[in-house]
């Protein structure tokens, strides 16, 4: 094993490490504005990453996402949410003033 088999093998298990991070911060976020919605008596519309970065949070390296998401209060009309995450960590949940039935 050389130096470029041990760079390609480096690569490909922090992609590995990554997708599966992104995978699980993508879960914990549904899972929380599922919860949202339907507390709030809203149907939840869809849910998708608007941002990613790498940050430090409390002196801890760690991904800082955004997760942009859809809901109806009425059933006719779309609002848009902006969902706070810092690793599985939820910091902001913002929504718009919104009608309902």
């Amino acid at each position: 094993m050389n130096l470029f088999d041990l760079i390609v093998l480096l690569i490909i298990v922090i992609t590995s490490v990554l997708f599966w991070r992104f995978r699980s911060m993508a879960e914990i976020a549904n899972s929380h504005l599922t919860d949202y919605c339907e507390r709030q008596n809203l149907q939840l519309l869809s849910v998708a990453r608007s941002k990613t970065k790498l940050g430090s949070y409390r002196g801890k390296l760690d991904i800082h996402c955004e997760f942009t998401f859809e809901f109806s209060g009425n059933g006719e009309d779309s609002y848009s949410g902006v969902l706070s995450m810092v690793g599985s960590k939820i910091l902001d949940l913002y929504t718009p003033a919104y009608r309902v039935h």
